[in-house]
């Protein structure tokens, strides 16, 4: 589950995930050492289409369907990718309804302290 902690300076709430994206990373070099042609093309597929999804979202002139078709072209070149790598499969946590409740008390409980520090720090 993840386990949400303060930042260093206390001031919000960090929700670590490098855990789990190092396993992510690393079958991706392994992917690429060993077919780095294939990889290199899935990477400069994908590389295009986020480009072209970045664009379209930051452009006020593209219409609504535009940016639904190049989200939608940005989501499978990155599952072809994510398919190279088997540790994408346990990237997304899935909780239990105990375990949610957990995960939203701690993050209430971390939020609540870090207002109350924040209050007392501006008063004169």
């Amino acid at each position: 589950m993840i386990r949400p902690t303060l930042t260093a300076d206390g001031t919000a709430v960090r929700l670590p995930v490098a855990a789990h994206t190092a396993p992510l990373l690393d079958e991706l070099a392994v992917a690429f050492a060993d077919r780095p042609d294939d990889i290199a093309a899935l990477l400069r597929a994908h590389a295009a289409t986020v480009t072209a999804l970045d664009y379209a979202v930051c452009a006020d002139h593209v219409p609504d369907h535009v940016r639904a078709i190049r989200a939608a072209e940005a989501d499978g070149t990155r599952d072809a990718l994510l398919d190279e790598c088997p540790a994408a499969a346990h990237l997304d946590e899935h909780l239990s309804p105990d375990e949610a409740i957990t995960l939203g008390t701690r993050l209430t409980k971390f939020a609540a302290h870090i207002r109350l520090t924040r209050n007392r720090s501006q008063r004169p």
